[in-house]
């Protein structure tokens, strides 16, 4: 049966996966893996064999139309990422598109996806919220920024930890230094950590070194 599964990974505790997850990993003909190294510390701890296939943001443009038309002729295949959700600000959504383009059947699995706990353990308003990954991080910026700095929400942005701070700068720049705000790192780690405060304050805990690790910007709507 043509089925393409979207299954979500630790995305950093191992022991944060479903046990249907581990076994759609185990029963399908191939993984679609965005980083099949770390994919491979997955199936190796679960002793799962299963077959590989690297696809990523640098060659899904390429192979989407070969890999969708393999699952239309048969093939059932499991898409996951290097850490989360597929699809959310990582590679899948040209591949999803595609397939139901082509009415095969997608089914997507519920389990970790890194802004969720960053939100509801961030002490904001959780009950209304507006994702927007990464940031463009030249034409477009400021432009968004502004438009931001209206928003009523909670605002949820990705960013890498080598340009945190200047994020942050940016955040003061357009929201002011005092709007209340997170930090969220290393989520499910040892070194899992929060920093809450205004802008300005989480700044400040930073001290002069960027922090390590994938990191989560919280920031309150005004």
């Amino acid at each position: 049966m043509s089925k393409l599964y979207i299954v979500p990974t630790p995305i950093g505790n191992l022991e944060d996966v479903t046990l249907r997850a581990l076994r759609i990993l185990e029963d399908v003909d191939l993984i679609l893996a965005e980083d099949t190294r770390k994919t491979g510390i997955l199936l190796r701890r679960h002793k799962i064999t299963k077959k590989t296939l690297s696809h990523h943001k640098f060659n899904e443009h390429r192979f989407v139309e070969k890999l969708s038309d393999r699952i239309l002729n048969g093939e059932v295949m499991a898409l996951v990422s290097e850490a989360g959700t597929p699809g959310i600000s990582d590679p899948g959504y040209l591949l999803i598109r595609e397939c139901i383009r082509k009415q095969v059947e997608v089914e997507c699995l519920p389990g970790p996806t890194a802004f969720i706990p960053a939100l509801v353990a961030s002490g904001l308003p959780s009950d209304r919220f507006v994702f927007e990954g990464f940031l463009p991080q030249k034409k477009g910026r400021q432009k968004r920024l502004n438009e931001l700095k209206e928003e009523t929400r909670t605002i949820i942005l990705y960013e890498a930890p080598h340009r945190i701070r200047k994020c942050l700068h940016q955040l003061m720049e357009f929201f002011g230094k005092d709007r209340p705000a997170c930090l969220a790192r290393e989520l499910t780690k040892i070194h899992e950590q929060f920093n809450r405060g205004t802008l300005e304050e989480i700044l400040a805990m930073l001290g002069d070194s960027d922090p390590k690790g994938e990191c989560i910007i919280l920031v309150g709507g005004r």
